[in-house]
């Protein structure tokens, strides 16, 4: 029974979908779920950006912060959640991973979740501790090429942004070398610095002041684009491997079926908030910058990194651990 109620009320919004469902929308505060904990990047970008948000849609949103398989319960809480835009998920790249790799938590996005917006990005950096000897990409690749296997890689944990980048340039670079997962960011920095672990594909604000000081040694970055804080570096792309894309971004979206013009809403209201200086103050001091585009661009773009990270993932057995 509660199987075709569900069933019967996503069937009343998709009917209202191209409607005026937005008419009066919101009425009432709206649930953004977290699928990290509080004073994680992805925590604090999602408090500052839907409080601007909220000044533009007249209405609140509470924040429930919901970590645990990567990710993957937080998002099918929200898949299950009706469609009518008052559940929201608070979106990184790990959201994309989780699809292919969680065992006990299914979702698939176009059919239980879509896009509302993108919101921010930054580039990892790839640096490696002073001891390894290596200055450039490929000397990092002429080395793992003579002891396949032996070098250690640093991750925030399986499934995370800096364990899929490292394996992603495994398989561009035709190099084998072993993760080392940590829970979480700090603990990776600090055997880094001892050099416990040699080299780590890590987001950019935690190391940043360790590779300008030499702690640390940056070799390249792995945006499209050279970033704006080590302008000196080249990318991976530069560095030889070119259309190496990755970047750490996070957006939002919602229940399949949540009626366009409320998604439509909620993406002009978010533009909106990613012009205020205070948003872009906010973004950089956690090491990102403004991801503009409509709902269509991010549906667009997270079906590329889709398709993208489905490869990796499959390619190199990692649903299969």
């Amino acid at each position: 029974m509660h199987g075709l109620r569900t069933i019967a009320i996503m069937a009343c919004w998709a009917m209202l979908s191209g409607g005026a469902a937005a008419e009066g929308y919101p009425e009432h505060p709206i649930d953004l779920i977290v699928p990290s904990t509080p004073g994680s990047s992805a925590d604090i970008l999602g408090r500052v950006l839907t409080e601007e948000m909220a000044a533009r849609l007249g209405q609140r949103f509470v924040i429930y912060n919901k970590p645990g398989a990567g990710g993957a319960i937080a998002t099918q809480e929200v898949a299950r959640s009706a469609p009518d835009g008052y559940t929201l998920l608070n979106t990184p790249v790990a959201t994309v991973a989780n699809e292919f790799m969680s065992k006990t938590i299914k979702y698939e996005y176009g059919k239980d979740i879509i896009a509302v917006c993108p919101q921010a990005e930054t580039a990892n950096i790839l640096v490696v501790s002073p001891s390894l000897g290596v200055k450039t990409v490929a000397d990092l690749v002429k080395l793992a090429k003579e002891q396949p296997g032996v070098l250690q890689y640093a991750t925030a944990g399986r499934g995370s942004a800096t364990h899929l980048t490292s394996e992603l340039f495994n398989m561009v670079a035709g190099i084998k070398t072993v993760a080392v997962h940590y829970r979480g960011g700090g603990d990776t920095v600090k055997d880094l610095l001892s050099g416990g672990v040699k080299m780590m594909f890590s987001s950019i604000a935690p190391v940043q002041d360790f590779v300008r000081d030499g702690r640390l040694i940056g070799l390249a970055t792995t945006g499209p684009q050279r970033d704006p804080a080590f302008p000196n570096l080249p990318t991976i792309a530069e560095s030889g491997y070119p259309g190496f894309d990755v970047r750490l971004w996070i957006g939002m979206t919602a229940p399949a079926a949540t009626p366009k013009d409320i998604i439509h809403k909620l993406a002009d209201a978010n533009t909106k908030a990613l012009e205020s200086p205070e948003i872009k103050k906010a973004l950089e001091a956690q090491g990102f910058a403004p991801m503009k585009g409509s709902a269509e661009d991010f549906d667009a773009f997270y079906r590329a990194e889709r398709a993208k990270w489905e490869k990796v993932i499959t390619e190199t057995g990692l649903d299969k651990d």
